[in-house]
């Protein structure tokens, strides 16, 4: 008798052998012990099995077979086949790696390709014919694709049904993070990745970082008054008249305002603002100049009176008296309607398929969006404001309608420019915390988690844009790296953290307190839900993962130096690096082409640039473009103030965040095998690097170089295809080179 037992195969097949006969049992278990892993809350509320979801466009070949599942959190594809071309990649804690937040998602689409139909599904619309393919559009810029070839046509429909019926919730407490604090409220044993998964938007002084450092949520009197003290504002004081919210909802509770303002005065004057949004402090310069912010006055009968004794008290807030200079901000910067208008134009174009018929009228298709001309023009105002506070010892006040849109971003690019504090991971996060979460930044309704908001419009990518920029320009000036804005940003669409989820702290407040009482939670003495906050980077990647948000080009206040095998650490001047951070010609700075040093050739496209600064009167003109000069002529100093470059071919697109679904569009004159070629590289360079400070850690006290090093190839920039392979001689040299190449070819490979 021959055995009946096959022998140990092997062959490894990619492709899960399609069901065609009973005698073909093989793959249904197969598919069916593939379950998704759930959240606290989360169920699973319809599901598919034997889809195919479609990797490449131009081939199947790559394609994965699995389960497709909808939960009241996300769609989940669920398979044991290897994702194609891809060694190393980091892993989301709470998202898998064919994971969609049904908060991502923007539009779904279905189509029947027998029939010649395509349906785009809402939330309460029947579907009259049987999906054999379904496109998920996402706002993250990705598009995906699965087809029902091999499923059974009713659950096909079925699962189409539920993810356009949970992707688009009528009401808020609908979203999945309230049944996951709730489920969380009524298990307290249960924990998330090993972390409580409690504490972001409730009570609390802040959330602590891998460093042990605190964020501080600006929930309280003490991180507001901390702030004060941190900046030297001596001439301002924490105000509690907003208590409970007793004078307006879509302000916090604690606030920063003059001295000399009696919150009696508060409560007069709060009536003549709109929203209630009287003025609020953001920032003090050393030399005493502040930065505020205020919605516009309703009462047209008291607007002069209520105006003067608010810049009264300003300027008695400044030491040395000087005057307050107010900055309209909804006459000098686009409005909200005009961002959304330019994204959705950028989207369409980064989206297109294929990425080849646009590449030939790319660049006039990117400057039609006029994305890139608002970035320059938020840079380039903020920068403005920075010269008046800096060079004239003036207050700055923000002022615009409702004092809650454009005033946030304008407000930050400000203190990023002019504080290094908001350059470190925990200083950038406070800063959002402040100018964003606690101001009263409409999240919930520019975001669109529930679906049907006319307002939405994308001016947090927009500002997180405008930081890249300053990143890319200034590297070695930022503590936080390209991959931790674009994890930020996609944070953004997870509708789980309590930071991103709210138009303002009240209605969180209002919101979970309601919730609670409808699912009997207990909430003793704490102000509402408390939910996960976004800045426990600990509930989504592991401590190795979030190597990956710290630029190693950064230079703090006191960095460290390997000498021999020991750690040394010293102060650097500006001497020691400021003549080798500036990576242009000396003719060329902020896009101003000295005269003496320039002179443009008959016929040249080259022309000779000018800065383009608001025409106020004609001294202050001046006086402001000569301080441009003057900055730009001095070298960097990483601790001071920064100022952005705004010519044409300084402001880019940020690739990695629009791009990174798109790998043929980041390779000049490339396509996706030129880019699994640089991939490969990278991740033999990786390879490499890792033996070598594996061998040599003993005589190393870098703990986690090697970690550092084996990150992503998906996140990673290459080294050139030519280069030789680096033999360690130093832990110092082997850096410098590692990051010299990154800086060459950063931006020139796609992210997988």
């Amino acid at each position: 008798m021959f055995s009946l037992k096959p022998p140990k195969p092997t062959f490894k097949s990619y492709l899960l052998p399609l069901p065609q006969t009973e005698d073909h049992v093989t793959s249904e278990p197969r598919i069916k012990k593939l379950e998704p892993v759930l959240l606290p809350g989360e169920i699973v509320v319809n599901e598919v099995n034997f889809v195919r979801k479609c990797i490449a466009t131009d081939t199947s070949q790559y394609d994965l077979w699995g389960k497709l599942v909808c939960t009241n959190f996300k769609i989940s594809f669920i398979t044991d086949d290897p994702m194609p071309l891809q060694k190393f990649h980091y892993k989301n804690l709470l998202l898998g790696e064919h994971d969609v937040p049904l908060t991502c998602i923007e539009q779904i689409v279905t189509v029947n390709d027998t029939k010649r139909k395509q349906k785009v599904l809402g939330p309460n619309q029947k579907l009259k014919f049987n999906p054999t393919e379904l496109i998920i559009y996402c706002k993250d810029f990705r598009i995906v694709r699965f087809r029902f070839d091999e499923a059974g046509p009713e659950s096909a429909k079925k699962v189409c049904l539920a993810i356009a019926h949970y992707s688009q919730p009528t009401d808020l407490q609908l979203l999945f993070a309230f049944e996951y604090v709730g489920e969380i409220y009524h298990n307290p044993a249960k924990k998330v990745n090993g972390v409580d998964p409690g504490g972001g938007g409730g009570s609390g002084g802040g959330i602590s970082s891998a460093s042990g450092q605190q964020t501080p949520l600006f929930e309280t009197y003490s991180d507001w008054d901390r702030e004060i003290k941190r900046t030297g504002a001596s001439e301002w004081r924490v105000c509690s008249v907003n208590e409970g919210y007793m004078i307006s909802t879509c302000l916090p509770e604690y606030f920063v305002v003059p001295s000399s303002l009696a919150d009696q005065d508060l409560k007069l004057y709060s009536h003549s603002f709109i929203g209630r949004r009287m003025p609020l402090w953001s920032w003090n310069h050393p030399n005493g100049s502040a930065l505020v912010r205020m919605a516009n006055i309703k009462d047209v009968l008291q607007q002069r009176r209520i105006d003067q004794r608010i810049c009264n008290a300003i300027t008695r807030s400044h030491p040395l008296r000087s005057d307050v200079y107010k900055s309209d901000l909804d006459k000098c910067l686009p409005n909200i309607q005009e961002i959304q208008a330019a994204h959705i134009k950028l989207k369409q174009l980064c989206v297109n398929e294929p990425f080849e018929e646009t590449e030939e009228k790319w660049l006039s298709s990117l400057e039609n969006t006029r994305w890139l001309e608002y970035i320059r023009s938020f840079l380039k105002h903020s920068a403005e404001l920075v010269y008046m506070m800096e060079c004239k010892h003036v207050s700055v006040v923000l002022q615009e309608e409702e004092g809650r849109d454009l005033s946030c971003l304008a407000a930050s690019l400000v203190q990023v420019m002019l504080d290094p504090y908001f350059r470190t991971i925990v200083g950038f996060q406070s800063l959002i915390q402040k100018e964003w979460v606690m101001a009263g930044y409409q999240f919930l309704d520019r975001c669109n988690h529930l679906k049907r908001s006319d307002k939405e419009s994308p001016l947090f990518l927009m500002f997180l844009d405008c930081v890249w920029q300053l990143l890319e320009q200034y590297p070695a000036a930022f503590e936080f790296s390209e991959m931790y804005l674009t994890i930020l940003y996609d944070s953004a669409r997870i509708s789980l953290f309590g930071t991103f989820l709210f138009n303002c702290p009240h209605q969180r407040v209002k919101e979970s307190t309601e919730f609670a009482i409808s699912k009997n939670i207990q909430l003793g003495d704490e102000k509402g839900l408390r939910f996960p906050c976004v800045w426990d980077w600990s509930l989504q990647f592991t401590s190795r993962d979030r190597l990956l948000f710290h630029n190693p080009l950064y230079i703090g206040k006191s960095a460290p130096c390997v000498q021999n095998g020991a750690v040394k650490t010293f102060k650097r001047s500006k001497k020691n690096y400021s003549s080798t951070l500036r990576g242009v010609p000396p003719a060329l700075k902020n896009g101003i082409i000295s005269e003496q040093e320039f002179l443009p050739r008959r016929n040249s496209l080259i022309l000779k640039l000018k800065p383009d600064f608001l025409q106020q009167t004609e001294s202050q003109s001046n006086s402001m473009e000569q301080y441009f000069r003057d900055w730009f002529a001095k070298p960097v100093d990483l601790h001071g103030v920064i100022l952005p470059h705004i010519s044409g071919t300084q402001i880019k697109l940020w690739k990695l965040c629009y791009f990174r679904w798109v790998p043929e569009a980041q390779i000049n004159h490339g396509g996706f095998i030129a880019a699994f070629h640089k991939v490969s590289l990278l991740a033999d360079e990786v390879d490499t690097l890792n033996r070598n400070l594996r061998q040599c850690k003993s005589n190393s006290p870098l703990q986690g170089a090697s970690t550092v090093l084996a990150m992503p190839a998906a996140h990673r920039t290459p080294f050139s295809p030519g280069c030789k392979r680096y033999e360690l001689q130093s832990c110092e040299e082997q850096w410098h080179t590692v990051f010299s190449h990154c800086l060459v070819w950063q931006g020139q490979v796609s992210s997988f």
